[in-house]
């Protein structure tokens, strides 16, 4: 317990135990008296001892009602409690502790005896103490080290989030037929993966995924297009079957790329769901898409989801070699292609919010029309 000197607060009516109880301890600790609970009471507002030694039986205020205000007290109730009394039945004990003494010993006592109940009891103190101490330190420590993880979290978030868009206006620059396409189709997407989450639909598949993380992942699904010559991709008119078969390379390139990226950096979770988005989002349900051909289920939900955000995009867009289609004409394409080309599901998922998606095309138009960027 160290070298420094406790104080012990000895509380009786009767003088001669009042002096043999200070005799016994004065050698070990600093011992005050007092001759009655009340005065007691007085002084614990002023000064907290270690500990108090308190005869039951005392005018007045007696020591079991002496307690019940030292244990109402918040600022009083840690302090342990001995009580010294003659009395050795049973019963007197059992109060004594269920009222919230530490110990109960009787009178005459031993004074070594009483000694080491008080040592043992400051000892208990002390690891409790302790224990607090560790446990206030351990709850900053946590506090600090939480704070920690979210300031590294909003960097990598950061660092995340200007790499996608820095790529993302790469492309868009090469392909400026296409200009705005990735903001677009990314705010169909969270339509999309609103409207599932509402209906409860692959209900399993979407709970393990980070949607927000998925979201911005999704601005590097036409990454490969970096790829792809100028003259194919800003050709003035319909492309030639070769010139098809090469742009129709930019999903794999693109999945290359994300690879590449990936070799260099541990925060891989958002290169995953941009992957998926490159490699997969001009697959077909019927199986005729590309670049691997899946058919079906095999073709990942994000990517079937972004199948949809995609085309609907590329019908409601001018092209130098046609004009964008209405939101009707749009919407009745794509349910023309349900089960061909696009998951049957969601293809009734997307016709559930097709005034959603009109209505975010119509904002897009506006912002473009004005110069309004919506970074």
């Amino acid at each position: 317990m160290g070298s420094e000197r406790r104080t012990i607060l000895l509380v009786d009516d009767d003088l001669t135990n009042l002096t043999v109880g200070r005799n016994a301890l004065e050698e070990q600790y600093d011992v005050l008296t007092l001759n009655s609970g009340a005065r007691l009471i007085k002084m614990l507002a002023r000064s907290v001892p270690d500990l108090i030694l308190l005869d039951v039986e005392m005018p007045e205020m007696n020591g079991y009602e002496t307690i019940k205000a030292i244990k109402g007290d918040p600022a009083t109730a840690g302090i342990p409690v001995i009580f010294l009394t003659a009395k050795s039945d049973g019963q007197s004990e059992l109060e004594g502790l269920s009222l919230g003494a530490v110990d109960y010993i009787t009178k005459p006592f031993s004074a070594p005896l009483l000694l080491k109940r008080i040592e043992l009891h400051l000892l208990v103190e002390s690891q409790k103490k302790e224990l607090s101490d560790q446990k206030d330190e351990l709850v900053r420590f946590n506090t600090n080290l939480r704070g920690m993880v979210e300031a590294k979290t909003k960097t990598v978030i950061e660092l995340q989030d200007a790499l996608l868009r820095t790529m993302a206006e790469l492309v868009e620059c090469r392909d400026d037929i296409t200009g705005g396409h990735i903001e677009r189709t990314q705010s169909y997407l969270e339509t999309l993966l609103n409207a599932m989450e509402r209906k409860g639909l692959y209900k399993e598949e979407m709970a393990v995924w980070d949607i927000p993380l998925a979201l911005r992942s999704a601005q590097l699904h036409d990454v490969g297009k970096i790829a792809v010559k100028d003259s194919i991709l800003n050709k003035p008119g319909r492309l030639t079957p070769e010139e098809f078969e090469e742009i129709k390379k930019h999903t794999a390139f693109g999945g290359m790329v994300i690879d590449k990226i990936k070799e260099g950096t541990t925060e891989q979770a958002f290169l995953e769901y941009a992957k998926i988005f490159a490699l997969t989002h001009h697959e077909k349900w019927d199986g005729s898409g590309y670049p691997a051909g899946l058919k079906g289920e095999e073709i990942p939900l994000l990517g079937r989801l972004m199948a949809i955000a995609d085309v609907y995009d590329a019908l409601c867009s001018d092209r130098p070699y046609k004009k964008a289609f209405s939101h009707e004409d749009a919407v009745r394409i794509i349910m023309e292609g349900r089960g061909t080309h696009f998951d049957p599901a969601l293809t009734d998922l997307f016709m559930s919010v097709a005034d959603e998606f009109g209505a975010v095309a119509a904002r897009h138009k506006s912002e473009a029309a004005k110069g309004v960027s919506r970074e």
